[in-house]
């Protein structure tokens, strides 16, 4: 998952954007004004958008409007010190889908921000399944059969993310958009080495049983597939 900050507090926009890396695992792309915040809020695919109001160049709530006027569809968290009734009413209406004043506490935060995520991807549960495969994105964990698998924090996020998107063909583009940072060296065949890499670990037992759950689409990318009952 990528998460776009715009906060023109550096220090907080630092602590937030380590405290969804750390404990979400997710990419993390950090803006301090509201120009370019905007910008980079319409050319790249965001899951999730973090967004102060009282922002330089462009205030957060215009950017709001203008984001949701060109169509994007984003969640939008705004994280924001107005905490009056009339400003948290104006931010609802004008399309960003939860509010948080601060000071806040890191684990609601967290909470909200992993909510929002799930839902944008039509999932409630914090627990993601496919199959006999669980996902469980509170403690980061992941089982096959109720066997405890041991993933490097890559291959987490590739996993979650094409959970989140079970029974769809993900393109190698799509997850190079979603799963790296704005300046993230991407080499060519990272997604293939770590496909490779999480069918070693999911489906390495996989038999008549034990069907494997990762499915290549020739030249249209991978799918996290549930398989059809028997």
């Amino acid at each position: 998952m990528r998460v776009l900050i715009v906060e023109d507090e550096p220090r907080l926009a630092r602590n937030i954007a380590r405290m969804l890396r750390e404990d979400a695992g997710y990419a993390v792309d950090v803006s301090g004004d509201g120009e370019d915040g905007l910008h980079m809020a319409i050319t790249n695919p965001y899951d999730l958008i973090v967004l102060d109001l009282l922002l330089p160049k462009l205030d957060g709530l215009t950017l709001l409007q203008r984001l949701r006027a060109d169509g994007k569809q984003t969640p939008v968290l705004i994280l924001t010190s107005l905490g009056q009734t009339q400003d948290v009413v104006a931010g609802l209406n004008a399309g960003s889908d939860d509010y948080l004043t601060k000071p806040f506490e890191a684990a609601e935060f967290l909470a909200r921000a992993k909510a929002l995520v799930r839902r944008s991807y039509g999932t409630g549960d914090s627990t993601l399944r496919v199959a006999d495969l669980a996902i469980d994105t509170k403690a980061r964990q992941v089982t096959r059969s109720k066997h405890r698998l041991t993933l490097t924090p890559m291959e987490y996020r590739l996993l979650e993310y094409l959970a989140m998107r079970k029974n769809q063909v993900v393109s190698k583009t799509d997850i190079l958009e979603h799963l790296y940072e704005f300046n993230w060296e991407r080499f060519s065949n990272v997604v293939e080495v770590y496909i490779s890499s999480l069918r070693r670990k999911i489906d390495a037992d996989a038999s008549g049983k034990t069907p494997k759950l990762i499915v290549t689409v020739r030249g249209m990318g991978y799918m996290l597939q549930e398989p059809e009952e028997k």
